[in-house]
């Protein structure tokens, strides 16, 4: 079994599979894709993964506010946050993290956002799903000062080895999209091929970010076996290890999925 471990199922672009997001998630399931973490990203959709984690028995949500959705100061309130943390199926915070890349001139707001969900964490014992870009120092000083015992992921990353280590070294986990397939992300597969097999992740980040052969069009969970194929080659390990490897490692860090 593969796992999608990051993907926006409320924002696929359904139309190859006539609207039908039934026909999406058994594509990616007749490929082996056996879960699809959906990922919150603000107040108005938190109960819209919830309602997709509770309609389907192989797909978990997060409940979060992604650092560019700032704008209702409702977002950040730790009593909103570990209210709609308190269900079931969700079984992760955030995304949340830093963007200076976007919105340089919002990095306080972002940082005060991070820190409410950092402590979320702290409270209900639940890992962190971070975004992080342009952002590299603060996020590191913001998780050395939260020190959590679960600790979370970094999605997508984009970043070079020194900071994957530095994150490794806090007790992180991190996660490769399509990203690592573009031609110009040669950083980014040297990460590939020294992350610890115990503590690398693979998603998709659907419907954004369309791993070659298929970059340019919408991204879908199928998508995250050609991201693990990849990522295989590269580190040059059968496919199948990688497959147990990731699997074995989201279970680990998201225990209430398991």
């Amino acid at each position: 079994m593969l796992i999608d471990s990051h993907c926006h199922l409320d924002r696929l672009d359904l139309t190859s599979h006539a609207g039908s997001l039934d026909a999406a998630l058994d594509a990616a399931r007749a490929k082996g894709v056996g879960k699809f973490l959906c990922i919150g990203v603000d107040a108005a959709n938190a109960s819209v993964v919830k309602g997709l984690a509770e309609r389907y028995s192989d797909v978990y949500c997060s409940v979060g506010v992604h650092p560019l959705d700032l704008a209702d100061a409702q977002l950040t309130e730790l009593d909103w946050l570990i209210g709609e943390l308190d269900h079931p199926r969700v079984v992760a915070i955030g995304e949340t993290g830093l963007d200076y890349h976007y919105q340089p001139d919002m990095a306080e707001q972002q940082k005060r956002s991070f820190q409410c969900h950092l402590t979320a964490a702290r409270q209900t014992g639940k890992p962190v799903i971070i975004h992080t870009r342009a952002a590299r120092q603060d996020t590191l000083d913001l998780l050395r000062e939260a020190d959590l015992a679960e600790t979370g992921v970094l999605h997508c990353f984009t970043e070079d080895w020194d900071m994957a280590r530095q994150a490794l070294d806090l007790g992180y986990y991190i996660s490769l999209s399509g990203i690592v397939t573009f031609r110009n992300a040669d950083a980014l597969r040297d990460v590939a091929r020294r992350v610890p097999n115990d503590r690398l992740l693979v998603e998709t980040d659907s419907p954004y970010l369309a791993p070659v052969p298929h970059r340019g069009k919408p991204n879908e969970p199928q998508f995250v076996c050609e991201v693990a194929a990849f990522v295989a080659d590269i580190r040059g390990e059968p496919l199948d290890t990688l497959w147990q490897n990731t699997t074995d490692n989201f279970h680990r860090l998201f225990p209430l999925a398991r």
